[in-house]
């Protein structure tokens, strides 16, 4: 295998097998050879060539094209034998029921998958019990049990266990499930979210009250106002990045399979919605491995196409000689034979076609490449299923009027965490985290890494240097070095660039063409207002996602490590080692803008405001030959025009500049002056640009309702990152990053959910 020493070590670490005294006596082709040899084995059950197909099988995986989820590799053809990701099972309302679930949930723990749960079964806290007369604990009394348990079981020996707990937004302890991870020592092995109903929504868009219903009885328990409701969930999340939210109706809207009954939860990072005692496997595409180069480099979709084919064989068989933990799961998971196929190295992708991540090409790229993997899949589903059948639930399905399929589902974006470490890939549909990063290899000596395509462009361009590499580590961006070409600024986009706006176009261009749901993480920057997180789960909600998970940059006590240093101990107010004097970004070379003409007491006041794809980025003001104060206003444009390309965001600037008076505005009685001052009419024009990039944005994915709002956020994220705190890896000590819920190193592979 053509691998990094990075995945090299992760495969020796946690995939490859090892003896009884730890030592690793499997090859990372050994590996692939007892994967793609006990896969193709189903084979044999439809009169298939497994010899052939195991060849096959190997190819992809050998050529980094494709990786199925990690308890695939780790587990196919050892005696263990499970190779599912992700399960979901079901939270009854008796004790018998409820630790039934958890001894399944230890089992599926034990051999390496996650474990969703809805806990919207259980009655309320303070509810009688009638067979015993006693009062119920209510649900978060039970998941603190289920975490509990998570932590004493060691997941197939590679890692801790990871579990969603979802509870309906309907359900009366509802307040208190949003507030359960205020305490960040709690319920740690948990991601949270809510599952919000369509009603739900209205209600908070009315601002109306809405029914709380008792799970046991049906009846009405109480009321709450659906805006307080929404306001907690938000303002909990700015805090700590939980809860998520879930939309249950869309997700059951997709039902393939809706005689099985309603999906009432998710896998651990919310991206495969399942029935209760069902599993699927996933497995992901590495796009950057899929480029004709030429003067115009571009997608080779024959290339994609015949690996998609080659995928859907994969995961399918994988069904088959599957090693399932509970008989249930057995039957469940083969009645609609559930797939997951996504894709990892998108952000690859788009950089090796000179495409900006935070941009309306590079949205419409994601749309189109989802697009044409999820058609190309179905119709391998179809040609499977005329060899082997369709799944057993088709003539019940939603497909039953067209072409049989072998799988219910067939795409799925996952986080992919440790896989696209060993594909040498940037992760699921992620913007790459940070081109240049600092190891520190003894006590005082480091290690600069540099993303290897950056890092052979920027060498081919002539500007590279090991000073400016260190620069971009310590800064965690390129976009305010002078260094760089502009050109490249716009295509070499990491994750403190994109906008959060920008992070939910990209997850509803992809949802759009995805049968199942899609794991993302919508960063923001520390500095983010709890407002900016309302309108990111609202504008998910707009856009046809089918849930959300946001991270704010220091929400988390357990970060300890500074940008650039380690943090001493000091207090933010005693350590000013890591302030730094923030600069503006350079003036792009091109902009696009207007120039409004406003009536002022001293005559005629033209403002223009110009902006770029990180936002509006400067404004300029010409008096007319009336006189007045010209000086005043070109220095309240110039300092508007630094604040902006310094990253504080314009509805700050908005906020200063209106409402101040000036007397020889107040002075005239004219009807055509509308505004206050000079200052006035410049917060005025500002707004007025930013409303209008608000209502006009109509992404080239047709994203339904979606905008884009650029305020600057990308910027915000660039310049106040200097002070934000990241976790470090507890096992290598490296810089974690968040991934649809959880943290994985990708250094070592170790992740860490809840």
């Amino acid at each position: 295998m053509n691998i990094t020493d990075n995945a090299r070590t992760v495969l020796e670490r946690r995939y490859l097998i090892k003896d009884v005294d730890g030592n690793v006596t499997e090859t990372p082709e050994g590996m692939l050879t007892r994967v793609a040899e006990h896969v193709a084995k189903a084979d044999e059950n439809y009169g298939g060539d497994a010899a052939a197909a195991a060849k096959e099988f190997y190819s992809v995986m050998d050529e980094l094209k494709f990786m199925p989820n990690s308890p695939t590799l780790m587990n196919a053809g050892r005696p263990l034998g499970q190779l599912s990701a992700c399960f979901v099972l079901p939270v009854e309302d008796s004790m018998e029921g409820i630790f039934s679930s958890l001894k399944n949930a230890a089992l599926i723990h034990k051999s390496g998958g996650g474990t969703g749960f809805s806990f919207s079964r259980i009655r309320a806290a303070g509810t009688m019990v009638g067979s015993t007369g006693g009062v119920a604990s209510g649900p978060i009394s039970f998941m603190k049990v289920f975490n509990a348990a998570t932590e004493a079981v060691k997941q197939g020996g590679t890692r801790r266990g990871a579990n969603m707990g979802i509870l309906r937004v309907d359900h009366p302890d509802i307040m208190a499930f949003i507030s359960c991870k205020e305490d960040l020592t709690q319920v740690t092995n948990f991601n949270i979210s809510v599952g919000i109903t369509e009603a739900f929504m209205e209600a908070v868009k009315n601002d109306e009250e809405y029914d709380l219903i008792e799970p046991q009885s049906g009846n009405v328990a109480g009321r709450l106002n659906a805006a307080d409701v929404f306001d907690k969930i938000v303002k909990n999340a700015h805090t700590s990045g939980e809860p998520g939210i879930v939309f249950l109706d869309r997700i059951n809207r997709d039902n393939p399979c809706p005689t099985m009954g309603e999906m009432e939860s998710t896998n651990p990072c919310g991206e495969q919605p399942l029935m209760p005692y069902e599993s699927c496997n996933l497995g992901s595409i590495n796009l950057a491995r899929f480029v004709k180069e030429g003067e115009t480099p571009e997608v080779d979709f024959d290339a994609l196409g015949e690996t998609v084919d080659t995928a859907v064989h994969f995961l399918d068989n994988v069904i088959d000689v599957n090693n399932y933990p509970l008989q249930e799961i057995d039957q469940t998971t083969k009645s609609s034979r559930k797939i997951g196929l996504g894709v990892m190295g998108f952000a690859d992708l788009l950089m090796m076609l000179g495409i900006g991540y935070n941009t309306k090409e590079g949205v419409k790229k994601g749309a189109e490449v989802m697009e044409f993997i999820q058609n190309r899949a179905k119709k391998a589903s179809q040609e499977l299923a005329k060899v082997r059948g369709p799944f057993p639930l088709f003539d019940e399905s939603i497909y039953k009027d067209g072409p049989e399929m072998r799988n219910s589902t067939v795409t799925t974006i996952a986080p992919t965490g440790t896989i696209s470490i060993i594909a040498g890939a940037s992760s699921g549909i992620e913007p790459v985290f940070a081109f240049s990063f600092i190891r520190n290899v003894m006590d005082n000596d480091h290690l600069v890494e540099v993303h290897p395509y950056f890092e052979e462009k920027a060498k081919e361009k002539g500007w590279y240097s090991d000073e400016l590499m260190e620069q971009i580590a310590e800064q965690g961006t390129l976009q305010r070095l002078e260094d760089v070409p502009e050109e490249d600024k716009k295509v070499f986009i990491c994750a403190h660039d994109v906008s959060p706006f920008y992070h939910v176009a990209m997850q509803a261009a992809f949802q759009k063409y995805t049968d199942n749901a899609v794991s993302k993480t919508v960063n923001f920057p520390k500095s983010a207002s709890v407002e900016d997180v309302r309108e990111v789960y609202e504008l998910a909600y707009e856009s046809g996602c089918k849930g959300v998970t946001i991270y704010r940059d220091g929400s988390r006590d357990a970060q300890v490590l500074n940008i650039g240093k380690v943090n001493d101990g000091k207090s933010a107010a005693e350590d000013t080692s890591d302030r730094v004097t923030i600069s503006p970004r350079p003036r792009p070379e091109v902009t696009q803008g207007i120039t409004q003409k406003v009536k002022i007491g001293c005559g005629n006041l033209y403002i223009t405001v110009n902006y770029d794809e990180n936002g509006i980025c400067e404004v300029f003001t010409n008096l007319g030959r009336a006189g007045g104060c010209p000086s005043q206003s070109e220095a309240t444009s110039r300092l508007a025009s630094m604040a902006l390309r310094s990253g504080v965001e314009v509805e700050n600037v908005i906020e200063q500049l209106r409402g101040i008076r000036c007397h020889s505005t107040l002075r005239k009685k004219d009807e055509d002056i509308k505004v206050l001052s000079c200052p006035d009419a410049i917060g005025r024009a500002l707004e007025k640009v930013l409303v209008e990039q608000k209502d006009n944005f109509r992404d080239s994915a047709d994203l339904n309702r979606h905008r884009d709002i650029v305020r600057g956020e990308s910027v915000a994220q660039i310049s106040k990152k200097i002070s934000v705190k990241k976790s470090n890896c507890p096992e290598c000590g490296a810089e974690m990053e968040q991934e649809g819920g959880c943290s994985v190193c990708r250094s070592c592979g170790y992740s860490k959910c809840g």
